[in-house]
């Protein structure tokens, strides 16, 4: 059985789809990885899509949509929630409730950068690298035979030693 994990930001159009969408490729059914947004934009971010093409890793299907999804119910239980918007730009983070183990990978938002093309596209690709050393991290655990408190502190960890850093061009 895959290990379910929902990444959560605000508008669910760049990091969150970045995060699911590269988790379900490299975590090759071990995760199933899914993503929505507290005030979903509607849309995904090309410039997320293009990155994502740009390493080979699908994103068919990949839609930007609420939380109300995954919280009636007859929602998929889930057993990590991550959510992932940047505190320092003063984001709010959206908070959900359940019984999972709960992090924060916060993220500079790379949708809000704009300008120059090949700028966005950096901002873009360096995103995308972080995500993709978190998760590494992250696929490198026993996460089946941790505890939930052991899991909570790995996740802790993984953020801990792989910063993210300030993205550099206009803001949005």
């Amino acid at each position: 059985m895959p290990i379910k994990v929902l990444f959560l930001c605000t508008a669910n159009s760049a990091r969150s789809i970045l995060f699911a969408a590269t988790l379900n490729h490299l975590g090759q059914g071990r995760f199933e990885a899914h993503s929505a947004g507290s005030q979903p934009a509607g849309f995904v971010n090309p410039n997320a899509l293009i990155e994502l093409g740009r390493r080979g890793i699908p994103a068919e299907g990949a839609r930007s949509k609420s939380w109300d999804e995954y919280a009636g119910s007859d929602a998929a239980a889930f057993d990590v929630v991550v959510t992932v918007c940047d505190s320092a730009a003063n984001e709010s983070c959206p908070v959900f409730y359940g019984n999972f183990v709960k992090a924060h990978w916060g993220l500079p938002d790379p949708a809000s950068i704009n300008g120059d093309p090949a700028i966005v596209e950096d901002a873009f690709r360096r995103t995308e690298d972080v995500i993709v050393t978190r998760l590494q991290a992250l696929i490198g655990l026993p996460v089946e035979a941790l505890s939930r408190e052991a899991l909570q502190q790995a996740l802790v960890d993984i953020d801990a030693r792989f910063p993210a850093r300030p993205l550099e061009g206009n803001r949005a």
